[in-house]
């Protein structure tokens, strides 16, 4: 069984409490992902401020990070800030745009959350071995992006 088919039941519930609170189901995805995927060591998901100039950390899982604001172009998440294209770094010491927020951490992914094509924010996992995403692992996380992006197209981008 793939990890959508297996994790879908629990991010749908997840998105459809009521009443929602982004914030509380942020969190919960976070907790959840990286508790039930045993190679995701950090969760996190940034966003865009409102003069799209860097990225703000609105909800994470794993140890504490200082990088709760991140500059667009800097590191993996500035890079998707930029592109708006997934980025997959199999192991960040040969990523010369690398920004470290964890000794341990060993590969990252990025994800961008996309509303009516524009990027406003994105998922970030890290994890502490080498080359450990899968396509498995990509599809997840683009379906977690998806859902959030529609949800939050629902409350008519009120990130409250």
């Amino acid at each position: 069984m793939d990890l959508i088919h297996k994790f879908t039941p629990k991010i749908e519930k997840i998105l459809s409490q009521s009443p929602f609170n982004l914030d509380d189901s942020l969190n919960k995805i976070c907790q959840f992902l990286r508790t039930n995927v045993i190679h995701f060591d950090w969760v996190g998901f940034y966003f865009h401020n409102n003069e799209k100039t860097h990225l703000e950390l609105k909800s994470f899982s794993g140890a504490p990070t200082e990088h709760k604001k991140i500059p667009f172009g800097i590191g993996v998440c500035g890079q998707v800030a930029v592109s708006n294209k997934k980025l997959i770094v199999p192991n960040v010491e040969l990523e010369q745009n690398y920004l470290s927020c964890n000794i341990n951490v060993k590969s990252e992914i990025v994800i961008p959350i996309l509303v009516n094509k524009e990027n406003i924010g994105q998922i970030d996992v890290d994890s502490n071995s080498v080359n450990p995403f899968t396509k498995n692992d990509i599809k997840l996380l683009e379906y977690v992006c998806d859902k959030i992006a529609l949800k939050i197209k629902t409350l008519k981008y009120g990130l409250d």
